[in-house]
């Protein structure tokens, strides 16, 4: 073709001219902002075709960052570099052969982005106020920080670091979503915190920062002010409460203040206040609190000196739950004494005085005349008393009056109370001769009180007598009588008197005898002097027949005066006859007795008094016998009967009474006793005709009862019985033992065997009949019987355990949330016992969610009553905390007698039925999610959303809907759309996802974000809902790309997926191929296409590449770059490809060919001119010739060229990287005034094909500096990812010469 002759030009102008200049084969570098002072930022690279040795340089205004080794052109840090300041610089970078002039152009050096830079935190400072019952979830505040980095660099995420105050409870209270919503996550309350000061911590997502991943954070504080709520009713400051007021204050008297306090301080309440109590001389003020006195106070009267006083405090508005805020308090009032009262006397003795009786004035007492001082007046009770106290109730006591100086008060001071004494201080003046009446004032003198000081009370003191007479008899002896056994009090002498002329007491005599010994026979009148009988049974003439006393008379000063008494004891009957001799006679049944009874009398002999008598007193056995009345002799009227008696020795008493003839007659009797003795004549005989008695079972050694049985015989041997049971059923199971229960009585004691035990459940007859045996052991008669039946009855035991029926053991369901209460379920137990009260008890209580522990949360949910009533106790029961509830209980018997009285341990599960109670909840959403409309059929999944619902089956079961769909486009302006989307539910092990999918066809023109409102949906009445907004990035038409191939569409679809790969390794992008097609022809240019894959490529994040980003990513890849040509890849172009038309074609050709030939002679020629006219010229010619093929493709963009040069009608800027060019600039094409126009502009970027690299190889063209960088992420535009150099594609030149 004609393109491939003109390659050949550079290689023929090179052969025939001189030096050429050198020029760079590099138009930018990538250099890290990270990068160090000295070290090396990149390396000047130009090329020579001459090979002379190279200076470099840079220049402009960015060179100050940077220093160049100009041999090397090795280029070092100089400054420091910013990408966030600076993100790209420009320099002038030179290069000179020393033979040609220096080549210098501009240069462009990326900052690459390193991360340097911590987030920054926004609208600082961060402060929010709340309420204190503001609802859990709630928003409290936004926070965003923003990272001047870039990538994943610049992707910031939040967490609370720390919560001030700090506790643990604290820094659950809130949490912190993704977007920077900080959430409330538990309660508030003012009276424990009124602020919190959240420190929050946003971090990025790292990236490298001198050469090692680093994360780059930064914290701030977000300042939380509780706002209080009327919650709390008010509360008193500075308790307890106390103050004191003097008595006798005036009326409004202040005695303290009290202050309440809303302890909602931030509401601060209007507080009034109150006094409860009643009957009280106290008031308060209802705004300030201030209390007063409001009635008299009189200390004296009260009934304490401290007043309590009940205090209400009352907020004036009602509190949130519509209720009254109050507090009481109690204030103790101390009313201080004040000395308004005088001393007063009382008559009385500490301490049971009664102050408040009447005030005693006059008192009266007595002394002996001549007392010695300091000797007490007698009989005085003086009281002082002052109701006032402490100091002012001290007072001083002294004395007034005639005979004041006789005597002295004491103490002459007292405080409060105190007794009052007279001591005599002058004896001589107290004198019962002079006068027997003294009279002296006791003054009380309050000293405190001038006004009302001083009490008096007037003591009258009488003066005694002493003694100084004795008292005389008028007779030295007196002869008395007496009868024996005078009774006491019996008057032996009238009066016997004697005198004393002393006055008063000391002449009042008293009588007494002597000696001491003879008082208890005799006695005197003290007054009198009458002689009169002590004690009579002394008065015995038969031991004594005269007594001698002395009779004293003694004064009232002790003073003693004596006579002689001489008393004779007259005779009287009082001796009773004496029986000599005992009387005990034995004799056998069946025969008489005869007996003689002895006696004498010691009364005087001869008399009436001496002279006895005998008789027989009436009694049980007097019929028996008779006696003679004189002689006392006694016989039996009858032989006499042992059995007849009732006394157990056989004895038979009888009385005999000896008498004299006296007056009064005296007696005495003796017992007369006659045992008569037991001969063996009777049988034993039981009591009862037979016996019925009970046992319990299984009682081995338990006593069934007794049987009685007797023996008329009256001796122990004659009346012995033992007892034997008779052989028979069931006698061998029991034993009889004989017991002695009375003489001629005795019982057999019936037990069990205590080898055998008897068992009621297996007896068949529940009875035993016996025959006991009674039988007297006497010697001389043994064999005498009796026998008598009995019954035993056996009867059951409780010891069996009970059993809960395991039909009431039966799982039971209750519904969560109180819905059922009271009686839920009940139990019932069964004892195979006759007698048993059974009741239930709860041993424990387990908790389960699912097959897990849920610890205690229902512990107090379900109640077992003893009567096995399975109650409801709780309003709390939560099917999300537990399902399962297991009762672990027994039966308990409480007649158990014997053994186990607990059935065996059983289980009650109640399960817990859900009720639709909680509303579903959105899972974050941590991904972006996008969607390219063209590529996007019906059906098709474009994001998906997760919620759970703690209910459980239908109750938890969740369907989604979209409610709304609004497009957000670019400019802002958002369009609402119905039916573009669709979401299908599906469950997974423990949530719901609901996939959403394209309904209808989208509409690919359009640009911006679809705003989708997915509704959540219970399944169960009453149904809860929830929403939640997704972000879908759409891609529109303006980002699909054109990749023409050189090959086949069967071969391009056939290398689809190692295509797809390999631009997904160069790109990081999803590729979505639209079509892939065949194209009819291309147009003129360097290589022909055969098909096109038509694809977008979007990256997660909902951006996505244009073409020139595209071309940019492939060429800084040269691995990636061959593998795509090798592939078949020839040009990438946003447009479609028009195929010229063989005429035209022909056309060109042919157009070529002749230029070409033209172009051939006027070069021949120009080489002759110039090697004979200047060598420069030639230069200057080859130089542009260099300039023009080594113009770096990386720099076309997308538009209309300027005919002839390499310059840009779109502003002037560099297509791929932005760089402004200058229109003026001069690539040395006309410096003979002649142009050589442009045969095509950048329209499209072609890529070689393979069998243009020889071409390559000849034209010598530099290759890639370093070919195994690998250039990620839309470096060049975005600035994120490496590329350390440029790649220079032949193919993509600006001018065909």
């Amino acid at each position: 073709m004609a393109w491939r002759s003109l390659v050949l030009l550079p290689f023929l102008l090179a052969t025939v001219s001189g030096n050429t200049a050198p020029f760079f084969n590099m138009t930018f570098v990538y250099v890290p902002e990270d990068l160090g002072l000295g070290e090396h930022a990149f390396q000047l690279t130009a090329i020579d075709i001459d090979g002379d040795p190279l200076t470099y340089s840079i220049s402009g205004s960015d060179a100050f960052y940077f220093s160049v080794n100009a041999q090397t052109g090795n280029v070092t840090l100089k400054n420091s570099l910013d990408r966030e300041l600076q993100p790209k610089l420009t320099i002038i970078v030179g290069v000179s052969d020393g033979i040609n002039a220096e080549v210098s152009r501009k240069f462009t050096i990326i900052v690459e982005d390193r991360n340097d830079n911590a987030p920054v935190f926004q609208g600082l400072p961060y402060e929010a106020s709340i309420p204190e019952n503001m609802t859990l979830e709630s928003i409290i505040y936004t926070v965003f920080a923003n990272d001047s980095d870039t990538g994943n660099a610049a992707k910031v995420s939040y967490s609370i670091e720390e919560v001030i105050p700090d506790s643990m409870k604290n820094h659950w209270l809130f949490y912190i979503k993704p977007n920077g919503d900080v959430v409330l996550n538990g309660s508030l309350d003012y009276a424990k915190n009124t602020f919190y000061q959240l420190k929050i911590l946003a971090k990025d997502g790292g990236g490298m920062l001198h050469n090692v991943l680093t994360f780059q954070q930064s914290s701030t504080y977000l300042t939380l002010i509780i706002l209080d709520v009327p919650n709390l009713d008010p509360r008193f400051l500075n308790e307890p409460y106390s103050g004191s007021v003097p008595e006798n204050c005036p009326l409004g008297t202040t005695v303290l203040s009290i202050t309440a306090m809303d302890r909602d301080t931030g509401v601060n309440d209007e507080i009034s206040y109150s006094i409860t109590n009643v009957s009280v001389p106290f008031a308060i003020n209802a705004e300030t609190g201030t209390i007063t006195v409001s009635g008299t106070l009189d200390r004296e009267q009260l009934p304490s000196e401290e007043v309590l006083l009940e205090i209400m405090a009352r907020e004036k508005h009602l509190d949130i739950h519509n209720k009254v805020a109050q507090a009481s308090t109690l204030v103790t009032v101390t009313v201080t004494d004040v000395n308004d009262n005088k001393p007063q006397f009382y008559d009385c003795s500490l301490p049971s005085c009664n102050f408040s009786t009447s005030v005693q004035n006059n008192f009266r007492g007595n002394i002996i005349e001549h007392s010695s001082s300091r000797l007490p007046v007698s009989n005085l009770s003086i009281i002082a008393y002052d109701p006032d106290k402490g100091i002012n109730s001290t007072y001083e006591l002294h004395l007034q009056g005639p005979n004041a100086s006789a005597f002295t008060v004491s103490p002459t001071r007292i405080v409060g109370t105190g007794e009052v004494q007279l001591l005599v201080q002058d004896p001589s003046s107290v004198d019962y001769e002079i006068s027997h009446v003294m009279v002296v004032q006791i003054i009380a003198n309050d000293t405190g009180n001038p006004r009302d000081c001083c009490s008096t009370a007037t003591v009258t003191i009488d003066l005694i007598d002493s003694n100084d007479h004795i008292p005389e008899f008028p007779q030295s002896t007196y002869n008395l009588s007496v009868m024996e056994n005078s009774p006491a009090g019996t008057i032996i002498s009238p009066n016997i008197t004697a005198y004393d002329p002393d006055s008063g007491v000391l002449g009042q005599i008293t009588y007494q005898l002597l000696p001491e010994s003879i008082r208890k026979i005799f006695m005197v009148n003290a007054t009198t002097g009458a002689v009169l009988v002590e004690n009579g049974s002394f008065l015995d003439r038969e031991t004594r027949s005269i007594y001698y006393a002395n009779l004293q008379a003694k004064d009232g000063g002790n003073l003693v005066g004596t006579t002689v008494l001489e008393i004779t004891v007259l005779d009287d009957n009082d001796m009773k006859p004496i029986i000599t001799g005992s009387y005990f006679i034995s004799v056998q049944e069946g025969q008489h007795v005869r007996t003689q009874i002895q006696a004498i009398d010691n009364d005087e002999p001869g008399n009436r008094n001496s002279e006895l008598g005998f008789q027989i007193l009436p009694g049980p056995f007097s019929n028996n016998f008779t006696i003679n009345v004189t002689t006392g002799e006694m016989h039996s009227k009858e032989p006499l009967d042992r059995e007849a008696l009732e006394d157990e020795q056989g004895q038979m008493v009888v009385t005999v009474e000896v008498y004299d003839h006296g007056v009064p007659p005296l007696n005495t009797s003796v017992n007369v006793t006659i045992t008569v003795g037991d001969v063996n004549d009777n049988a034993p005989m039981f009591l009862n005709q037979s016996y019925e008695f009970s046992v319990f079972e299984d009682s081995p050694g338990f006593l069934v009862g007794e049987v009685e049985a007797t023996d008329a015989d009256r001796t122990e041997m004659n009346s012995r019985i033992s007892f034997l049971l008779q052989r028979g059923s069931g006698s061998s199971n029991f034993l009889i033992r004989s017991s002695y229960l009375g003489p001629g009585h005795y019982g057999g004691q019936l037990s069990v065997d205590p080898d055998m035990s008897l068992d009621y459940d297996t007896l068949q007859q529940k009875f035993f009949s016996l025959v006991v045996l009674a039988e007297n052991t006497a010697a001389e008669n043994i064999g005498d019987t009796a026998s008598v039946s009995v019954v035993v009855h056996i009867l059951d035991i409780n010891d069996e355990p009970p059993t809960v029926l395991p039909a009431s053991l039966q799982d039971i369901d209750v519904s969560e949330n109180g819905t059922q209460q009271g009686l839920l379920h009940t139990l019932v137990a069964s004892d195979p016992d006759t007698n048993h009260s059974l009741v239930f008890e709860e041993l424990a209580v387990t908790c389960f969610k699912g097959a897990s522990s849920a610890g205690e949360v229902c512990w107090d949910w379900f109640v077992l009553a003893p009567n096995g009533s399975v109650l409801v106790n709780s309003l709390d029961i939560d099917y999300e905390l537990c399902d399962t509830v297991v009762l672990t209980l027994r039966a308990e018997d409480l007649y158990t007698e014997k053994g186990n009285r607990y059935s065996q341990n059983e289980t009650l599960r109640i399960l817990i039925t859900d009720v639709n109670d909680n509303t579903p909840v959105f899972l974050p959403i941590l991904e972006t999610f996008v969607v390219v409309p063209e590529i996007s059929p019906v059906d098709l999944q474009v994001a998906t959303v997760k919620a759970t619902d703690a209910d459980s089956a239908l109750n938890g079961a969740i369907v989604f809907s979209i409610i709304s769909v609004v497009l957000v486009e670019d400019n802002g302006v958002s369009r609402p759309f119905e039916n573009l989307f669709k979401v299908v539910t599906t469950l997974e092990t423990d949530s719901y996802i609901g996939s959403i999918q394209v309904a209808s066809n989208l509409d690919s023109s359009l640009k911006g974000q679809y705003q989708v409102t997915v509704e959540a949906r219970d399944s169960q009445p009453p149904e809860h809902t929830a929403q939640t907004v997704l972000n879908i990035f759409a891609v529109d038409q303006s980002y699909r790309v054109r990749l023409q191939f050189v090959t086949t569409v069967d071969e391009v679809q056939s290398n689809s997926e190692n295509i797809k790969a390999a631009l997904t390794t160069v790109t990081k992008a999803g590729v979505y191929v639209v079509a892939i097609q065949s194209v009819e022809d291309t147009r003129a240019s360097q290589v022909e296409a055969k098909s096109v894959m038509e694809a977008y490529f979007v990256y997660s994040n909902g951006t996505a590449l244009d073409v020139n980003q595209l071309s940019v990513l492939i060429q800084s890849d040269p691995l990636v770059l061959a593998e795509l040509v090798n592939l078949g890849l020839a040009i990438i172009g946003p447009g479609e490809v028009t195929k010229p038309t063989r005429e035209m074609e022909l056309i060109g050709i042919i157009a070529g060919l002749a230029a070409f030939l033209l172009i051939f002679i006027l070069i021949m020629t120009l080489v002759l001119v110039l090697t004979t006219r200047s060598y420069k010229r030639k230069l200057s010619a080859m130089k542009a010739l260099k300039v023009a093929t080594t113009f770096n493709p990386a720099t076309a963009q997308q538009g209309a060229g300027i005919p002839g040069t390499n310059q840009y009608n779109a502003e002037g800027a560099n297509p791929m990287l932005n760089v402004s060019l200058d229109p003026s600039h001069d690539l040395g094409f006309h410096e003979d005034s002649n142009s050589v126009a442009s045969m095509n502009s950048l329209d499209e970027n072609a890529v070689n094909a393979p069998g243009d690299d020889d071409l390559n190889e000849k034209q010598g063209k530099v290759q890639l500096t370093d070919p195994t960088d690998e250039e990620v992420l839309v470096a060049a535009l975005n600035l994120k990812e490496p590329t350390k150099t440029a790649y220079i594609n032949n193919t993509f030149t600006t001018t065909d010469l």
